[in-house]
């Protein structure tokens, strides 16, 4: 670590809300996104001339199987807190994904989703992943968030569902496009709430539709937020303090559809009184296996704390999928295990809590 990225750690922690307390909270995105769907279908894109191998979310994310799921509780399951809690995944969740048949009866004139919940039933390996997610939450090892309808901008995708043989040619192996396609066609896919793309209500439609898919599937309103790719425009945060989200996870700046950017810190707060949070360590060994994942976010949970500060780890769902290739999950959870011990061992009075919780905390 150069002295440059020393200093950088240590100045985004300086401002914003403080704590003594020792928290760290796990926020982990696109639990219930679908991907590449399975093994075959990522050789068989690879053998047409696809470079799927090429982007680490095309090579091994995809949903969550029951065999993801379990392996990744019985390391939480081994750690517990000073009060006696075990880590907790926040697990930030997309609530649909689109419904392919319906599209392709349709002629790709209209867009219909599905609940994720239906999605996973037709996954092999995933047919009761939702009952472990029950069981997880259950057992205080998972905590899911609200991430969004869909983790796909619809009008976009759309479009090149009615213009492009490529998107279309995935599309039949049951994929939302690819990267790369152009320079940027994957990132403007993901990004759902581009509202660039959108003309009229349906923009604020996927939304309300969302907080309320998601509180029929679990029951509870999500209190947190964080939008896909980190991109949203400042207008969606009233419609969703509205729905009951109090705080808005993120990083150290926001993106704006349009080119620009919004500076946010720990504990900062629009004029509606919602909540920013900024993601201050990172546990991501699958998007960047250049460095050691361990000592890295140990040193930068190390400068959150030492500035009273919450450490709030990034490490998104892909890390822990092993059904497109398997050792991607083994050996991440190998760290992953390690990483837990490490910061139970430096910090005996640490606190793991949940988004929502730490937004109660900071409210």
């Amino acid at each position: 670590m150069t002295l440059k990225q020393a200093i950088t750690h240590n100045l985004l922690n300086i401002p914003g809300w403080r704590t003594k307390r020792k928290i760290v909270v796990i926020e982990s995105d696109d639990w219930g996104a679908i991907r590449m769907p399975s093994r075959s279908i990522y050789n068989k894109l690879l053998l047409e001339g696809y470079r799927v191998d090429k982007n680490c979310y095309e090579k091994y994310d995809s949903l969550a199987t029951e065999k993801d799921l379990s392996a990744l509780f019985d390391v939480l399951r081994k750690y517990t807190d000073k009060n006696g809690n075990h880590p907790i995944i926040t697990a930030n969740c997309v609530v649909a994904n689109p419904d392919f048949e319906k599209i392709k009866l349709n002629n790709f004139l209209n867009y219909y989703y599905e609940p994720f919940t239906d999605t996973l039933k037709r996954y092999k390996g995933c047919e009761n992943s939702f009952e472990l997610w029950k069981q997880g939450m259950h057992e205080g090892l998972f905590k899911p968030q609200f991430h969004g309808r869909e983790h796909l901008n619809v009008a976009r995708w759309m479009k090149f569902l009615q213009t492009d043989t490529d998107t279309r040619h995935v599309f039949d192996h049951g994929l939302m496009g690819l990267f790369p396609k152009g320079d940027d066609i994957e990132n403007n896919f993901q990004r759902a709430l581009d509202d660039s793309f959108y003309k009229g209500q349906s923009y604020w439609n996927l939304l309300a539709e969302g907080l309320e898919l998601f509180e029929k599937i679990f029951g509870y309103k999500s209190k947190s937020f964080i939008a896909p790719c980190y991109t949203w425009n400042p207008n969606i945060e009233e419609r969703l303090f509205e729905m009951g989200v109090i705080g808005i996870q993120g990083m150290l700046y926001q993106r704006v559809p349009g080119g620009k950017s919004i500076r946010h810190w720990m504990g900062n707060r629009n004029s509606l009184g919602q909540i920013y949070s900024i993601r201050n360590a990172f546990f991501e060994p699958t998007e960047n296996n250049r460095i050691d994942n361990e000592d890295d976010c140990l040193y930068r949970i190390k400068c959150a704390f030492r500035w009273f500060k919450p450490a709030i780890i990034s490490s998104h769902r892909i890390n822990f999928i092993g059904s497109i290739h398997e050792e991607n999950r083994n050996s991440n959870l190998r760290k992953f295990d390690n990483l837990l011990s490490r910061i139970i061992h430096q910090w005996p009075d640490v606190e793991f809590m949940s988004s929502d919780q730490l937004f109660e905390l900071m409210r």
